[in-house]
């Protein structure tokens, strides 16, 4: 779950809230020298905590929470939370208007747009449930006491960003992967809808950080052997130790010996798999070893990934159960590889291998 919590957030408590930044980097800044920095991290566990005790573990019915689209198609609202934690404060942005003077409400816009027309195109898909569903958005979302969110998130209706605090983190609409991995929760709540536990809740991280890469590769044309696999660049202050959240081809290497963050955690193998309990049994953490396969399966076919691997994935995540994981994941997507040719079987079934997932 998500270190944020908003009471704000109308009837659908019981929806895990996936955010891009997790909940390990806020423990971290608790330790922070910074007395800001460590008092907002300090309240934002200790509200999360609050709200763990109170809240439903069970799934929600995601389907009960999509706003059909006027159009039944492309349809984009975007709210301006105005620094407070009121999230449908003032609607500013809708399908067909002007562009604004906010970059935060362009982007949101925009960046949505671009998820939308990724899944359209390439997998004849309609918004995030196939069914037409808006694409909602909430820009300058703060704490309850006003501070700045340091994330952004889907809660199972709508995504909200926040502008970051302006030392560590920015404003969270400046990245399209970011914004393509959190909308993509959204899908993979309408298709396979894994449980955010475990190593099922690790696959549920997985499949979005690959969702936010395949778009942004997608939009900007960057072919497999010219890309990087960094998640979430644009939203962290620049500093010579930190170089995105989390990195795919590498993981453990996305920020280093950073005096605010710490040291990028995730395992890159089963042999170092996290076992225990924090980060609900490790969902940010382990999603580095699928990650990884995935991102070794796409440098070895080549190409355009969201031509080549992109399909595979996308088809293995809408085969997977609620409680799927690693191993069921592998065993799927080689399945599915393999009726994309010989060279995709190759591919995928040697970098799961390589991770140290066995089949």
């Amino acid at each position: 779950m998500c270190q944020h919590d908003h009471p704000h957030q109308h009837s659908h408590d019981h929806y895990p809230i996936e955010c891009v930044i997790p909940p390990y980097m806020t423990q971290h800044l608790t330790k922070s020298e910074n007395p800001e920095i460590r008092e907002r991290a300090i309240a934002n566990l200790a509200a999360a905590a609050a709200f763990r005790a109170v809240r439903s573990t069970t799934r929600g019915f995601p389907s009960f929470m999509a706003q059909m689209s006027p159009s039944k198609g492309k349809y984009r609202q975007i709210y301006d939370a105005g620094k407070s934690p009121d999230m449908r404060k003032k609607l500013v942005r809708s399908e067909g208007d002007a562009k604004s003077t906010d970059d935060a409400v362009n982007e949101a816009y925009d960046y949505s747009g671009d998820v939308y027309d990724y899944y359209s195109q390439l997998f004849k898909r309609n918004s995030l449930d196939d069914k037409g569903m808006t694409l909602i958005s909430t820009v300058h979302l703060s704490e309850n006491d006003g501070s700045p969110l340091d994330n952004a998130f889907w809660n199972g209706e709508q995504m909200a960003y926040g502008d970051g605090d302006g030392v560590i983190f920015q404003r969270f609409t400046k990245s399209l992967d970011v914004v393509g991995h959190e909308l993509t929760h959204g899908v993979q709540s309408f298709t396979s809808n894994l449980e955010y536990q475990g190593q099922s809740g690790a696959l549920n991280e997985h499949f979005a950080d690959v969702g936010g890469i395949l778009i942004r590769q997608w939009k900007n044309g960057e072919a497999v052997k010219n890309a990087n696999w960094l998640i979430g660049v644009e939203v962290l202050m620049p500093a010579p130790t930190r170089r995105g959240i989390r990195d795919m081809e590498h993981p453990g290497t996305a920020y280093t010996n950073d005096p605010q963050l710490g040291t990028d955690p995730q395992p890159a193998d089963m042999r170092h798999l996290y076992k225990g309990s924090q980060d609900n049994g490790g969902v940010h953490i382990n999603s580095g070893i699928p990650n990884r396969a995935f991102v070794l399966s796409a440098q070895a076919l080549g190409g355009n990934s969201w031509e080549n691997i992109g399909p595979i994935w996308f088809e293995t995540m809408v085969q997977l159960s609620t409680t799927s994981n690693f191993q069921d994941c592998a065993r799927i997507s080689i399945q599915v590889a393999t009726s994309h040719g010989a060279a995709a079987k190759k591919a995928v079934t040697a970098a799961w291998k390589k991770v140290g997932v066995s089949v």
